[in-house]
């Protein structure tokens, strides 16, 4: 499998990807915006379709789209943007979009199939490099920002007391998720991205309080997940990010089985 030089390839920006996800995914969970998450991801889609469409690189256009519906969201305030009418406007038209793109574009029908599910067997040398520095100011980013980004995330009502300025923390976090959602795309594809941004850390949050606890499970998830992915899709041939996605979802089951029983034996103590 390894003498392959695009498993190879797969397998290093699958893991960059996942330890990514793993980490910010902890703080989309404490900040209740798995939906957002979503959202964002359908802007992706509508970025991507867009830039298959002008030709030029799809990253580009994921990273337009997304930066914009994330600056839109922050300034519309996460709790109005929550509300179901919100998501499902934006949801329909960020799909509808896409659709348009894609049709006037005359685009094949193999890239909307990599938009929606992933490729990350396709991912090339030049790729890698492009993942490898999107990660890298990501998880900088939310290291310089981790003590006031973790008492926001938390404990929203101390940190407004205290007061520190949540609304700009939310505003460039919804940037940070916007840029993690991009990259992320061309591993799962913008329908699946979702899950692997939330899904880990939510099953992370099962197993543990710590909240650095949760930051390395998370991850850890995620990356078992994404190699579990790629082998099984090798050997079977069958699409890697529905192994992925099935991992992550077994984890999270596991991880309610766990919860309850160590409640059980809380009460019973």
């Amino acid at each position: 499998m390894f003498q392959y030089d695009f498993m190879q390839h797969a397998f290093v920006a699958g893991t960059l990807i996942a330890v990514m996800c793993g980490v910010i995914g902890v703080f989309i969970i404490a900040r209740s915006l798995s939906f957002v998450a979503h959202t964002i991801s359908h802007i992706g889609f509508a970025g991507a379709a867009f830039a298959a469409y002008a030709g030029i690189d799809p990253l580009i256009g994921l990273l337009a789209f997304t930066l914009a519906g994330s600056i839109g969201v922050g300034q519309m305030g996460v709790r109005m943007f929550r509300r179901d009418a919100s998501i499902s406007v934006i949801l329909s038209l960020a799909l509808g979009l896409g659709i348009l793109f894609l049709s006037i574009g005359n685009i094949q029908g193999n890239y909307s199939r990599t938009l929606l599910f992933g490729s990350v067997v396709g991912i090339d040398l030049q790729d890698i490099w492009q993942i490898i520095a999107i990660t890298l100011f990501v998880l900088i980013a939310l290291s310089a920002g981790y003590r006031w980004l973790k008492f926001d995330s938390f404990d929203q009502v101390g940190a407004q007391a205290a007061g520190l300025p949540i609304r700009w923390i939310s505003i460039g976090f919804l940037l940070l998720m916007a840029v993690a959602t991009s990259v992320t795309i061309q591993i799962v594809g913008a329908l699946l991205v979702f899950s692997l941004m939330t899904v880990p850390a939510a099953a992370a949050r099962l197993y543990t309080q710590s909240i650095f606890g949760m930051i390395l499970l998370s991850s850890l998830i995620a990356v078992l997940s994404v190699w579990f992915g790629l082998a099984a899709g090798y050997y079977t041939n069958a699409p890697v990010s529905f192994f992925i996605v099935a991992f992550d979802a077994v984890s999270y089951f596991l991880g309610m089985i766990y919860h309850r029983l160590m409640e059980r034996r809380q009460i019973a103590a």
